[in-house]
Order: C-alpha cells, then structure tokens, then sequence
C-alpha cells in the first residue's frame, strides 16, 4: 500500500472532472447563446434538458471528490482511490449521455447515477470505517 500525502491520484480524477464540466457548460452555454436565451430555461425543453444535464454534474460531483481526496489522505491504496475517481467520471458521462439526448436508453441515466452514488457511499463507508 503506497500512501501519498499530495493527492496524486485524486487530482488526476479532479482534472477530467474539470474539463468534463467545461464541455457540459460549453454545451449548455452555447445553446443558449445560439436561441437567445439570457436567463433561465427560456420555456424551452431543450435547454432545460442541458441546464439539468450540466446542473446534475455541479451538484453531485464536489462532494464526491472531496470524499476521494479525504481517502486517499486517510492512505487508502491507490486500487481503492482509482476504482472510486473511474466510478465516479464513468458515472458521471453515462448519466450526461443520456440526459444530454445522445442515448435515448434510460440505463445510462440510472447507471450513472448508481455509479456516482455508489462512488459516495463506498468512500464515505471506507473513510467511517478507517477512523474508528
């Protein structure tokens, strides 16, 4: 088991996280520059549909980072600290996929979702677990 103290691995997961979000908010971004739209969803189904794609993201992935990096300080091994991050950017891209329209089957969704969650409560287990 290698400890690190400066959040090698975590930081990896957190820079694809980064450039994920600027995609997602590009995409949302332009759309509404595009239809003219200044604020709010403009009573249109598809910008809503990239509001929440790109909103889901910002809602659920800081806390699961700060989780990752809690256990990879705590000295989790790195097989633990890579299994959560590739849950959580896998996670994470399927569920976009499918809330963006690029996949119409609702398994992404879901998937994404277990797979984000599950991100969450395995690092949040793993880190109550280790400080008792």
């Amino acid at each position: 088991m290698s400890i690190t103290t400066n959040l090698e691995i975590t930081s990896i997961y957190a820079a694809i996280l980064g450039l994920m979000f600027i995609v997602f908010t590009f995409r949302a971004g332009a759309y509404r520059a595009k239809n003219g739209i200044s604020f709010g969803d403009g009573n249109d189904a598809e910008m809503t549909r990239r509001m929440r794609a790109q909103g889901n993201f910002t809602e659920s992935v800081p806390i699961a980072l700060i989780l990752i990096a809690l256990v990879e300080l705590a000295g989790a091994s790195a097989g633990w600290i890579h299994g959560l991050g590739a849950a959580l950017v896998v996670g994470r891209s399927s569920h976009w996929l499918q809330l963006s329209g690029f996949v119409s089957s609702l398994v992404f969704r879901a998937g994404g979702m277990l797979l984000t969650l599950g991100s969450v409560l395995c690092a949040s287990v793993w880190l109550l677990v280790h400080s008792f």
